[in-house]
Order: C-alpha cells, then sequence, then structure tokens
C-alpha cells in the first residue's frame, strides 16, 4: 500500500486526503488530485496495458490526451466506460479499473501469442492473407478480436446536456498563451470564454517553472486566474475539452461535470456539450512531444521526456529510480537536470546530436551525469518493465546502461488539430522539424506553443497580441532559450521500432507500404492503421510522414498530411445526444382522438404516432377485425382517424415556382381548389415522399406528406428555400398538428356527409374527385378535400385539432344507420392494396424512381425539378427495370411480403423481382399483391414462379389496380 516512487513533497495533488483504488484486482493508494496515471506510476506500477495487434506490454508514455498506451474500463454494467486514459481519469475513492484487450489479465494475456505470430501479421496482412477459401472462414474469428474495451449493452443511465454560447473571443488553453490571450481580450470589455481540457487551469506553467512580471510562473498563473474569474464578462471552463472546429468560427467542447466519479451528485451531467460560434478564436493549445522511432521503444519504462518532468512537479511522482535520456534537442536536457534533483540517477543522456551547445551540455556534466555525444539506444530489455539499454556510441561501440526508466524526446509538435479541422493550412517548419499553422481561413489566431513558438516570453507576446489587449504584455524572465533540435526520424538499428504505438505500427510497416505503392498519406493511414488508434495519432503522425518522405525521396510537406477529424479528443456518445434521448428524443405522440379510439377497443400501436391498427370486437382476432372492417367501406361507409398525415402550408408570390420545383409533377398549373397528387425525390431521382397538394388561393397550397415525411419533407422544404432559393419570396409552415383529419370513405361517404351538415354541395359535378372545398361541417370551420386511398367516394375533413372530438362524436351518432365502422391502419391499407395505390416505403425503397411505378412522363416535363438530371441516366429507362405491378396468387393464402420472383435454373437461378405488398383480399377471396418485377408492365398476364424461406409458389402479372380499374366508384 506505499507509494515507493512518491517524493517525500511537492506536486499539485492534497496529501492530506489519500484515496484508495484498485488496479487489476490490486489495491493501492494515492491522494486527491493524481491521476490513475501518476498513481499508478507513484507505486510502482509499470505494467498498464496492452497494444492492439500483438498484445505486446506497454506502460505509461506521456501525461495527457496524447497518451496511446495506458487505456483503461472503469465501471460495471450500465456505466462501465472503455478505452479511457489513465492520464486522464482523476482519481476517486473505490475507482476500480481493468486494462483494455488483455485476457485474463495484463499481466498474462494469452493474446501476447500475437506477438510470435508478428511476422505473419504485418501491414495489411488481412488483405492478403485471408483470401482462400472465403474471407467467411475467418471473419468471425477476426470480428471478435477487434475493438480494445467493453461497450456496454445496457442503457445509459447517466444524465447529459447540450449549452449553446456566443462570445467575442473564445479561448482554448490556459497555458501561458491563452491566459495572456484571454486577460488581454478580456481587459477591453469583449465576452472570452477560456477552455481548458484540464482540471486545474495554468498549462505548463504548473510544472516548467520560470518567472513572469517577477512572479514564479505558477504564481502569475493564481493571479491571472484569480483576475478572470472576477470579471463578469469572463467565462472559465475547467474540464472541457474543445472537440472540432467548424464553418463559420462554430466550435464544439465538451465538458466532464460530474465525468467518471460515481460519488458526484445524482442531478449533475456527466457531460456537456457545448456550441460556441465566437467572433474570434484563440488557439493556444500547446505542443505534443515526439517519441523517438528505435528497436524497443514501446516496452514499459520508456516515457517522453517532458511526461517525466511533469509527473514530477505536479504529482510529486517520480518515474523511476535510475534514468537514460535519449534525445536529439536540448529540452531533453532539464528533465535529466530536473530528475537528478528528485534524487533519481541519470546513467546517462544520450544525445544524437554529435554538437551540443556547450551551456547545454555544461548543465548536466557539471551534475556528474554522463553525457554521450552523437550516440543513439539501438536496443532495450525487460520482459514486463524496463531492465536495460543498449546504446551505440559515436565510435560504432556498443554499450549497456541498466536503468528502470527511459526518458525520450525527439522533438515537439504544434498542437494542430483543430486548426487543421478550421480549414488552416499547415508548413513544415525545417528548424522546428514539425509542421506548424501557416495561414488562416476562419477568424482564427494560433499562439504559443501551438503557433511554434519555443521560448515561454514568445507565448506570452504571441497570446496578448492574439487578445488585442491594451498595454504592454507580461514579459517572462526566461532561463530556458529557445531548444536546438536536429532530425532524428528514425534509428537505424535490428529490431522493431514503433511508430503507431496503440496499433503497433512499426518502421517496417511504413516501409513495406511504401515498396507495395501505399505511398499517399491517406493510402498509408488506411494500409497501416497508422494513426487509426483512440489517439489520432497524436505522437505517431509526423514521425510517419518523415519516414515515408525518406522512403520516397520526397520532402516532409511534399508528403503531405492526413486530416485531422473531429471529434479531436474522444468523446462519450450520449453527450452529444445531451438530453435528446427516450421520448425526449422521439415523444409517444398521441392523437386528439386517443381517448375516443381506446374506448372502441383500438388496439394502438407506434407508427411515429400511437394509432389504432384495428378495431377488434369481443371474440374477433385481429385478422377478422381486419376484414371486416374493410368489407364495411367497399359495402356502406367508414370512419378514419388521418390526422398524423403531413401537412405543410406554403405561402407567397412564389410558391408555385417553388412547388414546380420540388415535386417530378408541375403545380402552377394547379387551379384554385383543385388537388394534384405528387412524388418528391431527391437528387438521384429516387422517391422519397408522395402526397396530394391542394391550390388553397393563387399564392398559398396546402402540402400533403406521408405521415412518417411530415417533418423531414417540411425541413426539406425549409433548407431548399435557406441554402438555394434565398430569393424566392415563399413562407412554409408546418400544420401538420394544427389540424387533424377525419376522414369518411365508401358509397354512403356523401350522404353522411350532408346528414352532418356540408354547407357547400356534394355532388360529383360541384364536387369532384381531386378537389378541396371550405365550409362548415357540423358546425366546425372545415377543410375538406375530394381524396381517397381507398378507391371509394372518401371525403379528408380537416378540422382544428381542438375540435377534433367534437366532430367525430356527431359523425359516430349520425353514422349508425350508414353502418358507420371505424377502421384501422390495417383495412385501411389492405383498401390501398386491392386499389393498386402505392405505399412509400412499403413499396419503394432507397433505389425506387418514378420510372420504376409507372410515371415515365415526367421526363416530359420541360422544367427543371429535383432529381430531374438523374432521371436522365440510361439504366432508368432500360426495358428490362424493375416495374411496378399487382400480382394474383393461385389459392387463397397471399403471398410472403419479400418473395422474389425467380427466373432460370440451377446455377443460373436469379431475381426476378420480389413482392412489395400483399394481403388476402375479401373483395376477390384470394391473395392479391403488389411487386417491384423486371419489365413487369410489358408481361401483364405472364404466370411466374416464386420463392420463399423454401417455399415455392406461383401468381400472375397483373395490372396494380385489381379494384374498380375504371374508377367508377372513385368518381360517383
Amino acid at each position: 500500500m506505499s507509494q515507493p516512487f512518491r517524493l517525500a513533497a511537492g506536486g499539485l495533488i492534497d496529501r492530506g486526503r489519500p484515496l484508495s483504488f484498485r488496479f487489476e484486482g490490486r489495491d493501492y493508494r494515492g491522494y486527491a488530485g493524481d491521476t490513475l496515471a501518476s498513481a499508478l506510476l507513484a507505486n510502482g506500477v509499470r505494467l498498464v496495458g496492452r497494444s492492439f495487434k500483438y498484445h505486446r506490454p506497454r506502460g505509461i508514455l506521456g501525461f495527457g490526451p496524447e497518451e496511446s498506451n495506458a487505456l483503461m474500463q472503469l465501471g460495471t454494467g450500465a456505466r462501465a466506460a472503455p478505452n479511457l486514459r489513465a492520464t486522464e481519469i482523476r482519481l476517486h475513492d473505490g475507482l476500480e479499473a481493468k486494462a483494455v484487450n488483455c485476457w485474463p489479465n495484463v499481466r498474462f494475456d494469452v493474446g501476447g501469442v500475437n506477438n510470435l505470430l508478428s511476422r505473419f501479421l504485418a501491414a495489411g496482412f488481412y488483405y492478403k492473407t485471408f483470401m482462400w477459401p472465403h474471407w467467411h472462414v475467418y471473419e468471425g474469428v477476426i470480428r471478435r478480436a477487434a475493438g480494445l474495451g467493453k461497450a456496454p449493452k445496457a442503457a445509459d443511465p447517466d444524465r447529459y446536456e447540450n449549452r449553446f454560447a456566443h462570445c467575442d473571443v473564445l479561448v482554448v488553453g490556459s497555458g501561458p498563451a491563452g491566459l495572456a490571450a484571454a486577460r488581454a481580450a478580456a481587459g477591453t470589455g469583449q465576452r472570452v470564454i477560456l477552455a481548458e481540457q484540464d482540471h486545474v487551469l495554468g498549462g505548463r506553467l504548473r510544472w516548467d517553472g520560470g518567472e513572469i512580471d517577477g512572479l514564479a510562473a505558477d504564481r502569475w498563473a493564481d493571479e491571472a486566474i484569480a483576475a478572470l474569474g472576477a470579471m463578469p464578462n469572463v467565462r472559465i471552463l475547467p474540464n472541457t475539452a474543445v472537440t472540432g472546429y467548424f464553418d463559420h468560427d462554430a466550435l464544439a467542447m465538451i465538458e466532464a461535470v460530474s465525468g467518471d466519479d460515481p460519488a458526484a451528485p445524482a442531478q449533475l451531467p456527466r457531460y456537456r456539450q457545448w456550441q460556441v460560434r465566437a467572433g474570434r478564436v484563440v488557439l493556444a493549445a500547446g505542443a505534443i512531444e515526439r517519441p523517438l522511432v528505435f528497436p524497443g521503444n514501446d516496452r514499459p519504462g520508456v516515457m517522453l521526456a517532458s511526461a517525466v518532468r511533469h509527473y514530477l512537479a505536479r504529482y510529486g511522482v517520480r518515474a523511476g529510480n535510475r534514468a537514460v535520456i535519449f534525445t536529439n534537442n536540448d529540452e531533453a536536457y532539464r528533465t535529466a537536470i530536473a530528475f537528478h534533483a528528485a534524487g533519481g540517477t541519470v546513467a546517462a543522456v544520450v544525445d544524437t546530436r554529435a554538437d551540443v551547445d556547450p551551456a547545454v551540455a555544461a548543465s548536466v556534466e557539471t551534475l556528474g551525469i554522463r553525457l554521450l555525444r552523437g550516440a543513439s539506444v539501438v536496443a532495450t530489455r525487460g520482459a514486463k518493465a524496463l531492465r536495460d539499454v543498449a546504446v551505440r556510441r559515436a565510435d560504432g561501440g556498443t554499450l549497456r546502461l541498466a536503468c528502470d526508466l527511459l526518458a525520450m524526446s525527439g522533438g515537439s509538435n504544434p498542437n494542430v488539430g483543430l486548426f487543421s479541422q478550421s480549414g488552416g493550412r499547415l508548413a513544415f517548419d525545417e528548424q522546428l522539424t514539425a509542421f506548424r499553422p501557416a495561414q488562416s481561413v476562419q477568424n482564427e489566431r494560433s499562439v504559443g506553443a501551438a503557433a511554434g513558438l519555443r521560448t515561454l516570453d514568445e507565448a506570452l507576446a504571441s497570446g496578448h497580441a492574439a487578445g488585442a489587449g491594451d498595454g504592454a504584455a507580461p514579459r517572462a524572465t526566461d532561463a530556458h532559450p529557445a531548444a536546438e533540435i536536429t532530425a532524428c526520424w528514425r534509428i537505424d538499428a535490428p529490431g522493431k521500432a514503433f511508430v503507431d504505438m496503440q496499433n503497433d505500427v512499426s518502421a517496417d510497416d511504413i516501409g513495406l507500404a511504401a515498396r507495395e505503392s501505399y505511398r499517399s498519406v491517406e493510402h498509408l493511414k488506411r494500409y497501416t492503421t497508422l494513426g487509426m488508434a483512440s489517439d489520432q495519432g497524436k505522437t505517431s503522425n509526423v514521425n510517419a510522414l518523415a519516414i515515408m518522405a525518406g522512403l520516397t525521396g520526397q520532402g516532409i510537406a511534399e508528403t503531405g498530411t492526413t486530416r485531422f477529424r473531429f471529434p479531436f479528443v474522444p468523446v462519450a456518445l450520449g453527450a452529444f445526444a445531451g438530453r435528446a434521448h427516450g421520448e425526449l428524443l422521439r415523444p409517444l405522440r398521441r392523437l386528439a382522438l386517443h381517448d375516443r379510439h381506446v374506448a372502441l377497443g383500438a388496439i394502438m400501436e407506434d407508427y411515429g404516432w400511437l394509432r389504432p391498427s384495428a378495431y377488434p370486437r369481443a371474440g374477433e382476432t385481429r385478422f377478422e377485425a381486419e376484414q371486416r372492417e374493410a368489407r364495411a367501406v367497399r359495402d356502406g361507409v367508414g370512419i378514419f382517424d388521418g390526422s398524423p398525415l403531413g401537412k405543410i402550408e406554403v405561402r407567397g408570390p412564389d410558391a408555385a415556382r417553388l412547388l414546380d420545383f420540388i415535386y417530378a409533377s408541375t403545380m402552377s398549373t394547379l387551379k384554385v381548389g383543385k388537388v394534384r397528387y405528387g412524388l418528391m425525390l431527391n437528387e438521384l431521382g429516387v422517391v422519397i415522399d408522395d402526397g396530394v397538394c391542394a391550390r388553397l388561393g393563387e399564392d398559398h397550397f396546402l402540402v400533403g406528406a406521408s405521415s412518417a415525411g411530415a417533418d423531414r419533407i417540411a425541413a426539406w422544404l425549409e433548407e431548399w428555400l435557406q441554402c438555394e432559393f434565398v430569393d424566392h419570396d415563399v413562407l412554409v409552415a408546418p400544420v401538420t398538428t394544427s389540424w387533424s383529419v377525419v376522414t369518411l370513405t365508401g358509397p354512403h361517404a356523401r350522404d353522411l356527409l350532408a346528414e352532418a351538415g356540408a354547407s357547400f354541395p356534394l355532388g360529383p359535378e360541384a364536387f369532384p374527385h381531386m378537389s378541396f372545398q371550405e365550409g362548415m361541417v357540423a358546425g366546425i370551420e372545415a377543410r375538406v378535400m375530394r381524396v381517397s386511398y381507398t378507391g371509394e367516394t372518401s371525403y379528408e375533413i380537416n378540422v382544428p385539432t381542438g375540435r377534433t372530438a367534437e366532430l367525430w362524436d356527431v359523425l359516430m351518432r349520425l353514422g349508425g344507420r350508414y353502418g358507420l365502422t371505424p377502421i384501422g391502419i390495417d383495412a385501411w391499407n389492405l383498401l390501398r392494396l386491392e386499389k393498386g395505390y402505392l405505399h412509400i416505403g412499403a413499396d419503394t425503397d432507397g433505389t425506387t424512381t418514378p420510372l420504376n411505378i409507372g410515371w415515365d412522363h415526367v421526363l416530359r416535363r420541360k422544367g427543371d425539378f429535383v432529381g430531374k438530371r438523374s432521371l436522365m441516366l440510361a439504366l432508368h429507362r432500360d426495358p428490362a427495370r424493375l416495374q411496378f405491378v399487382g400480382l394474383r396468387a393461385e389459392g387463397t393464402e397471399p403471398l410472403p411480403i419479400g418473395a422474389h420472383l425467380v427466373r432460370g435454373k440451377g446455377a443460373d437461378r436469379a431475381s426476378d423481382g420480389f413482392v412489395t405488398s400483399s394481403a388476402y383480399s375479401p373483395v376477390f377471396g384470394r391473395g392479391v399483391a403488389l411487386a417491384l418485377v423486371h419489365g413487369g408492365t410489358g408481361r401483364i398476364g405472364e404466370t411466374v414462379a416464386l420463392e420463399h424461406d423454401g417455399r415455392r409458389l406461383t401468381a400472375t402479372i397483373a395490372q396494380p389496380t385489381l379494384y374498380d380499374p375504371e374508377g367508377a366508384r372513385l368518381n360517383g
């Protein structure tokens, strides 16, 4: 339970609050203020994880979001959280963590056998190895091996929030440049948001030393933060990672409110997503140190030099007892000095450069630390923890140095992920040996180390200038001049030298990709999985690009970079949803007549709205209820609640012009008081919805949409207006929930409507099919359309939603003498099937065009409309294309939906189409169906074979309209 690597004093931890935690089933102690990574190091735990492909032992590499090795699984059950970085997990009492991607445990991992097979598992092995006999033989094993942690299977019990904010200046990062920018901007009265991923503000000022305006760097940070906190125009957001930078200076941020602390109050959200619009953005995200690429660089105990220094100063943890420092730059010498000052032994500083600045060399040699110039580490040893390293001296000889810590530094990369997401252009800086921001395209400015600046004074000055502050910038008394560096991209020595630690991508893998012509950075990424791990290549990408550049003879700048993608750091999916889950995402919508339907014994089902499927009577099955309701419509009159049908009012001088473009049919020629059926297509010419459109006035249309498409089509119309037709004088207003629809359908529908007191003429000449009337029904203001989905005389009565029950009650009271029967969705669909009407989503799919369903005439339209050009493709006019037809089943049993028409025999058997809708028809006494059949309209009367689930069936192709093909009942 002791912490043998914890210093007696120092660090930003509360030694008065000891905490207990478990890792891999063992008990350990830490302190409040620790991360899981710092606590594990303090307890001497070196082996913390396994790599993805080879399951090689891995230890802690870094100290922040760049960490690629120490991935943890926290919690159990529904609150399990996979793939969290130990460097970002705040320690709390009772925390339990397990390493991911290992079984049965991290110390003995059966998957380690992959390391013995590594010669067969090189880059792209899955593209070349599993060719025979076929992929499916291996697929199950490969897929089970994929992934790292275990995602919970139960519903997420935590709360999440979404917030929106606007500010004049958003500052990303609270290091020296970020604090200087925030103070400068806030001092001029600008609204400032300061976002910091860590829970402690100050960035490297907390652990890297220095002096600013006569104060110690951390003391200056305290005063700056206190001053900002006292300003009403400043919002400080610790624990907040900026994850994405989008167009028009819109940024996404994730705030860890309670995070993964189970002791946090239940009312707090776990994460809160912020969506911020900023007038200006200051990126002060710092830099990330690069590893060096040499054989054995992945062994537990090999760390970034800056991380070693960070753990010393921030947590009072010395990451080892005896260290070797391996570097190609001056910065790592500071780690040697700090480690020595903390009581550790520095066996040697190994510098790849033959010429080292005398002052830098003296800084370690005066402490008695051995300096090996022009030397390289070429191997490491130790099964699960570092034991020693092999060093190749400048003279070519080799010596072994015993150590339990190797601190490496290959230089630093400006943290340009967000800058790149913003669309900014990067440039490779030969002096910096890294990519840095070169040209911004948004109102953004990178500062400090994120801009490639190398001194504290430069960082402060750049931040102050970006904040547009008054007065002089803070000044640093900087004892650390800009570190000199000589590029070293790979140590040439035998053995596996890893570039991407998490995905086990080695330098040899990059060489293989180059030899196999995967030289484009995007091809390299996908072929080797480089940078595709959860760290997105934060420590690997630049090394990889430089190695590829060396192999191809190109410059690093010419080799290019891969895209930096959102989110910049992993995000819990619940944070994207916020509170939009369950009924808050998709509310259970009830009809105005819900209670009436329930009282009638309806089977209520979720169709987006809770709707009646059927109204079975006592002792009646659902099928029997459907058949009875359908017969009642054919023989008398049915009443149907069609309220969920989409209703969108389109109004304005350019309304007709807009609808001509939106519909595949012309709406501008529609007369006032008339109704026209239309299809809506997407840009590919695929049918996405249908419905009727009524012209209420010269500049006033009522657009109908399907129940499923009501919200979607309204949003689609608005998108066209806002994005393409900004000059159109049109208003789009969704009114689906403002008006309810009660439909009367059947031979006696006109009689019942007349008895209900319709204030307008109902005769077939005065009120023909596909026309519209406004007036009073049962004393209620109504819009009535004479349209039919059943093939019978029908009236859709639209009334204000608040008066729907009143209308229903009147019609139900008066309808007894006509045999009025409530009908549900089941009978409604059966009736339209008998009539041969299309149902979008049932008789169409994501490939169906108007030319598949008999709308060939749309090609004759002169004007443009959505999808027209796509319909010109020859494949859409192929005579053998799928076409919409009817099927008459042999016998009384209906054809199974999804059954395929089959042509050919043996190996030549192929699908000739498929059944889209099917039911038993009480009118015809047998099964009737609709189908999409290849060349179907030219095959009317042909008997065809069908297969479904091992069954063989026969049917006859017919016209879709099986019931009343002349339309006498419809138009009467």
